[in-house]
């Protein structure tokens, strides 16, 4: 009771608003920042272990087997473009426990030309994000936490500057092998625009996940129920027009999705196969990625996503895969280690 009453009071209290990707700025706070992430799906929040990169998004994840864990993450996409991650957590007294990170996304060296197309030089844009956040557990099932992420951003002679947080709670029942998570994430606002008059709102968005370990079999699956604050994230082409039917010369309406389609836009279907204490396979799939990325002749694996976990005495090594398109898709490596590890 006293978790669902905490998820609707945050809920009504941010007041969320419908938006998705194209009319928000700071975009880098939806990108995968591990690589078990973008093997997921991008958005991963319902396992509670000792991967410290799932308490960046979810931060009633933090727990004390997190103490001490350092994290190092690294894309790679096209055109020169990557961005990464580093990361401490650490638990302290009163069952809090909580980390730090440092993200940004670099792109390469642009070239800079003026309304003539004459060459002016070089410039590097780039993006960064300085976070902290904190996770208390309240009793041996309910968890809480809250992020707090600030945002800089500069593009050529543009900079802008902004906050945000993340707030989620989560319950755990271990004798079930079942865990509940809700999450508010990038709930903030932009304090310093790129131009005069023209401040941005920022990706909110409002997530659920239940997530359940089969017990006598290797298999962790998941769904993640996402943009929750936005019933419709379907896109419909603004130049189809009603056709006519040849037969009968009836004017044919352009079809526009229905509720079967508008509902399956807002989940993802992750799985991890735990095939032994070292060796974790992941597997998901995004529908509204695949609508939105793919291409109509050539749809590919868009939506899908891979990755491989591999956990040796000292150190983890995690890889992902994310496919958008044919054309587009992340590669992702995630370094993970224990300090007091190395001081046995």
């Amino acid at each position: 009771m006293r978790f669902s009453v905490l998820i609707i009071c945050i809920f009504f209290a941010l007041n969320l608003e419908a938006q998705t990707g194209g009319n928000t700025t700071f975009a880098l706070l939806d990108l995968p920042f591990s690589a078990r992430a973008a093997a997921l799906g991008t958005d991963f929040i319902s396992v509670k272990d000792q991967d410290l990169n799932l308490a960046i998004a979810n931060p009633s994840l933090y727990n004390a087997k997190m103490h001490q864990q350092l994290g190092f993450n690294q894309a790679f996409l096209a055109s020169g473009i990557n961005y990464g991650m580093v990361n401490y957590a650490r638990k302290f007294k009163n069952d809090l426990a909580g980390g730090a990170s440092i993200r940004y996304v670099n792109y390469g060296k642009q070239e800079r030309r003026d309304e003539n197309g004459t060459s002016l030089g070089e410039f590097s844009p780039a993006e960064f994000i300085v976070g902290a956040g904190l996770g208390k557990q309240l009793n041996p099932q309910i968890s809480v936490g809250a992020n707090v992420n600030f945002i800089y951003s500069q593009l050529e002679s543009y900079n802008a500057f902004g906050a945000s947080v993340d707030l989620a709670g989560t319950y755990e029942l271990e004798r079930a092998n079942l865990l509940v998570t809700a999450l508010v994430k990038n709930a903030g606002y932009q304090f310093k625009s790129y131009t005069s008059n023209n401040r941005g709102s920022l990706p909110t968005e409002f997530q659920l996940a239940v997530a359940h370990k089969l017990k006598h079999a290797p298999f962790r699956f998941t769904l993640l129920m996402h943009h929750l604050n936005q019933w419709d994230l379907t896109y419909v082409d603004p130049n189809l027009k009603p056709t006519v039917d040849p037969l009968t010369g009836d004017t044919v309406a352009v079809k526009l999705p229905g509720f079967g389609k508008k509902l399956a836009h807002h989940f993802t279907y992750q799985a991890e196969i735990l095939i032994s204490k070292n060796v974790h396979v992941r597997a998901a799939f995004d529908y509204h990625r695949r609508q939105e990325m793919r291409v109509a002749t050539r749809p590919g694996l868009a939506g899908f996503s891979f990755g491989l976990g591999m956990y040796f005495k000292r150190f983890s090594l995690d890889y992902g895969l994310a496919i958008f398109s044919v054309a587009g898709y992340n590669n992702m490596l995630t370094l993970t280690t224990n300090l007091d590890k190395w001081r046995k």
